[in-house]
C-alpha cells in the first residue's frame, strides 16, 4: 500500500475539509437566510481550496502560507456557525466541533512543514 502523498487529494486535511463543505451545503440547501448561508458556504469552500492551491504551488513556504489562510477560513467558518447557532438558524454543535478538529489538523501540518524548513 502506497501512503505517499502525491496530490492534494491524498491529504487527510483536504478530504476532511471537503466533507465538511459538502455537509454544510446539504444542510443549508433550504436555508432562507441567504446572507449568512452564502458566507458560511464561501468560508467552507475556502478551506479545501486554499489547501489545494498551496499544495500545488510546489513550494513548502507557499504551502505553509496557504495552510495559514485555510486555518483562518476555518476560524471564520466557526464564527459563522456560532452565530447561526445563537440565532437558531440550524443545529451546529457537531459542525463547530469539526471545525475545531480541522483547525488543529491544519496547525499540525503547518508545524510539520515549518520543521522541514529548519532542516
Amino acid at each position: 500500500m502506497n501512503n505517499r502523498i502525491e496530490k492534494f487529494e491524498d491529504l487527510q486535511i483536504w478530504q476532511n475539509s471537503v466533507d465538511l463543505s459538502v455537509k454544510l451545503y446539504t444542510r443549508l440547501k433550504n436555508c432562507r437566510d441567504y446572507g449568512l448561508r452564502d458566507q458560511i458556504q464561501r468560508s467552507a469552500v475556502s478551506i479545501p481550496s486554499n489547501i489545494a492551491e498551496g499544495f500545488d504551488r510546489n513550494s513548502n513556504k507557499e504551502f505553509i502560507r496557504f495552510l495559514r489562510i485555510a486555518k483562518g477560513s476555518c476560524a471564520e467558518l466557526r464564527t459563522q456557525l456560532i452565530i447561526a447557532e445563537r440565532i437558531n438558524l440550524f443545529e451546529t454543535i457537531n459542525l463547530i466541533e469539526e471545525t475545531q478538529k480541522l483547525s488543529a489538523m491544519i496547525q499540525k501540518m503547518i508545524n510539520y512543514r515549518e520543521s522541514l524548513e529548519k532542516q
